[in-house]
C-alpha cells in the first residue's frame, strides 16, 4: 500500500495536469482570423534553442520569412517580448526589425520602423551594479551580462555555482533592503532588474496602442519570467503556451521552440490559403 501510495501523483501534480492541455490545437483551430490576433513571442527558449552563452543562440533558415510574413498578416500586430535589450534583439535577427517589448517591460518599439522608448524604467543604480558584478568573480564559468535596467549572471558554463550566486545576491539584498530591486531566477541565469516593470507590464502596455489595440493576443514564452505574462492572458482574453514544460494556467504547451517554429509557419501558409 505503501508503495502505490508513493506513486500515486499529488493532489496540485494532478491539478496541473487538468489545467494544462496535452497537445497544442492545430493552427487555424487556435487562430482563424489573424487580422484580429497579436502574436507575442519570447525569443531565448522559445523561438530559438538556448546556447552555453547568449552570444551564441542563431536565427534557424526559414524563422526571418515566418516571421515577416506574420507580420504582414497581422497589419504589424507581432511583437518578441524579451529580457534581452532591444538593441540584442535587433542584432540577433539583423538585417530585419521587429515591434518588441525588451528589458524585462525596460523597453518597447510598436513598429518596424518605429523609435524604441523606455517605459518608465530607471536605469539601475551603478554602484549597485558594481557590486552585483563582482559576483562573477566566483567562478570562471559565470557569465556577466549588462543589459542596462538589469543584470544577468550567466552559470550555464559553471552550474556548481548557483548556490553561491544566489547566495551573493541574498548577501547584498540583506546589506540594502531598501533597493529598489528584483530578483529574476531563469535556466541558468540570475538576473537582478530595476522593480516596477516585469515583461507583463510591457505587455498591458503594448496592448494599449494600435496595431495591438482591441485583438486578442496568443503569448508563446518558456522561463520563469514569462509567468507574469501567462497570468494576465486571462484579462486579456488572450491564450498562453509554454515551451518545454507544463506551465501552470497555460493553454497548452510545445515540446520544444523547433515545434513552435513549425506552428508559426503553419499558421502562416493556413492563413494564406
Amino acid at each position: 500500500m505503501t508503495s502505490e501510495l508513493a506513486e500515486m501523483p499529488r493532489d496540485d501534480e494532478m491539478a496541473m495536469r487538468d489545467e494544462t492541455p496535452e497537445t497544442v490545437p492545430v493552427p487555424h483551430a487556435l487562430v482563424p482570423h489573424l487580422s484580429e490576433t497579436a502574436i507575442l513571442l519570447d525569443i531565448d527558449g522559445t523561438l530559438l534553442e538556448l546556447m552555453p552563452t547568449p552570444r551564441e543562440v542563431w536565427v534557424p533558415p526559414g524563422l526571418s520569412e515566418t516571421l515577416n510574413r506574420l507580420v504582414e498578416q497581422t497589419s504589424g500586430a507581432l511583437a518578441l517580448v524579451s529580457g534581452r535589450s532591444l538593441n540584442d534583439i535587433d542584432l540577433i535577427f539583423a538585417p530585419d526589425q521587429y515591434p518588441a517589448v525588451g528589458g524585462h517591460g525596460a523597453e518597447m518599439r510598436l513598429a518596424q520602423d518605429s523609435e524604441a522608448v523606455a517605459s518608465h524604467a530607471p536605469p539601475m543604480d551603478k554602484e549597485l551594479k558594481r557590486r552585483l558584478a563582482a559576483i562573477a568573480k566566483l567562478s570562471p564559468g559565470i557569465l556577466l551580462e549588462d543589459k542596462g535596467y538589469s543584470l544577468a549572471l550567466h552559470y550555464r558554463l559553471a552550474p556548481h555555482a548557483e548556490k553561491a550566486i544566489y547566495a551573493a545576491v541574498s548577501l547584498i539584498r540583506a546589506d540594502l533592503p531598501n533597493a529598489p530591486i528584483e530578483v529574476l531566477p531563469g535556466k541558468f541565469v540570475c538576473e537582478i532588474k530595476h522593480s516596477g516593470f516585469t515583461k507583463a507590464s510591457g505587455v498591458r502596455e503594448l496592448m494599449t496602442h494600435e496595431p495591438f489595440r482591441g485583438r486578442r493576443p496568443l503569448f508563446i514564452g518558456d522561463d520563469v519570467t514569462d509567468e507574469s505574462v501567462f497570468a494576465i492572458m486571462p484579462d486579456l482574453n488572450g491564450l498562453a503556451f509554454s515551451v518545454g514544460r507544463r506551465a501552470r494556467g497555460v493553454n497548452g504547451h510545445f515540446d520544444a521552440p523547433s515545434d513552435v517554429r513549425e506552428f508559426l509557419a503553419n499558421l502562416v501558409d493556413q492563413s494564406a490559403r
